[in-house]
């Protein structure tokens, strides 16, 4: 089962990385883990992402596998084949990013590149038992990335310990900087619905971390989660309608790409207006809390055998889609149950708090590790 679609050896000697195949490097071509797309040439140029990660002399090995398109949450793909779970055999990488995530698990790379358009960084991450950022909206360059026109996708890293995170945006954002821990930080609990057992163990974490805790609400993430839908389904049917013409997407793919041609601009537009009201919404809640936490999944990842369905899948996304739609960084840090699966816990900071974030995150599992 393929995490790596495109063997690479670009770059200096420093910091390996793996770079998730909607990203363009020159001279290959970039074919969104789609049969579709088998024809597709060669970049002309590199992402700007990737000419970062080369100026700062990282070797670049390869290409990942994603969920087709970048447009569904297990990461399976009947084409190049899913992606092994190195951490947790037998379960879904999670997606888009599974390649991205599942290379990271298993020690192919220092620190990966994936993309998160509804959480598909962020996903496979708690799938795979790693970290990963999805930074405020356009705060790293999306030039080279597919889809070309996006509001909603980052381009955001993921690492097996956040000091390896850190560093990962310290090299696609020259604009980052590590700050040091504020005094006295909180951090607002939002409620949620998820496993019982999920939500525990995520209550353990934020308890031994011994940072002030306050309780939060966001009334409107449900509401965000649909938003979120209807614009991600009308910005990909735009991006990638025309290739149902090739008979060559994957079925799952191209039923979601059909359904999504439904998305009328009235949806559109009543999702921006949802998207204005809940960006205030948790700019209020950060103001009181520079810091939110919630699990990134309300449930266990499915296993392989389980997830053939990708729309019954949609609502792993539940927790995590509605900052794609405000452009609030968010991470998820890897914890594990009792009974040896994966539970991913996210952390929302402001816009343009990404180094924030990181801080907090890096503290709090210093704390988990003492």
């Amino acid at each position: 089962m393929s995490i790596v679609v495109q063997d690479l050896a670009l770059g200096g000697d420093g910091l390996s990385v793996m770079v998730k195949d909607t990203i363009d490097i020159a001279g290959y071509p970039t074919r969104a883990s789609s049969n579709a797309l088998v024809d597709a040439p060669a970049a002309g140029e590199h992402a700007q992402v990737v000419r970062a990660l080369l100026g700062a002399g990282c070797r670049i090995t390869g290409k990942t596998s994603l969920h087709e398109l970048a447009f569904g949450t297990t990461g399976l793909n009947a084409w190049t084949g899913t992606a092994a779970n190195p951490r947790y055999p037998g379960y879904i990488p999670g997606g888009s990013s599974s390649g991205s995530a599942a290379a990271v698990a298993g020690g192919l790379c220092d620190f990966a590149l994936g993309t998160d358009t509804g959480g598909s960084v962020r996903i496979p991450a708690a799938c795979c038992g790693v970290f990963g950022l999805k930074p405020t909206f356009g705060r790293i360059s999306r030039q080279g990335v597919m889809p070309t026109h996006s509001t909603l996708d980052c381009v955001g890293p993921l690492a097996r310990d956040m000091d390896r995170l850190i560093e990962a945006m310290g090299i696609i954002d020259p604009t980052f900087a590590p700050v040091p821990l504020p005094e006295h930080l909180a951090i607002g609990v939002v409620a949620v619905e998820v496993h019982e057992q999920i939500q525990a163990v995520v209550n353990q974490a934020l308890g031994r971390s011994h940072f002030k805790l306050l309780e939060q609400t966001l009334p409107g993430m449900s509401a965000a989660y649909g938003a979120g839908m209807a614009i991600i389904n009308a910005e990909t049917w735009a991006a990638c309608g025309h290739l149902l013409q090739t008979g060559r997407v994957g079925s799952d793919v191209a039923d979601r790409l059909r359904a999504a041609s439904l998305t009328t601009a009235k949806f559109v537009e009543e999702a921006e207006i949802t998207r204005r009201a809940f960006t205030a919404e948790v700019d209020a809640a950060l103001a009181i809390t520079p810091i939110l936490a919630m699990p990134t999944m309300p449930d266990f990842p499915l296993r392989v055998v389980d997830a053939a369905d990708t729309r019954a899948a949609l609502g792993m996304t539940s927790l995590v889609r509605a900052f794609n739609l405000s452009g609030h960084p968010a991470l998820s840090i890897p914890l594990e149950s009792a009974s040896g699966l994966p539970i991913g816990l996210q952390l929302i900071a402001a816009h343009g708090a990404d180094e924030l974030l990181c801080a907090v995150a890096r503290e709090l599992v210093r704390r988990l590790e003492e």
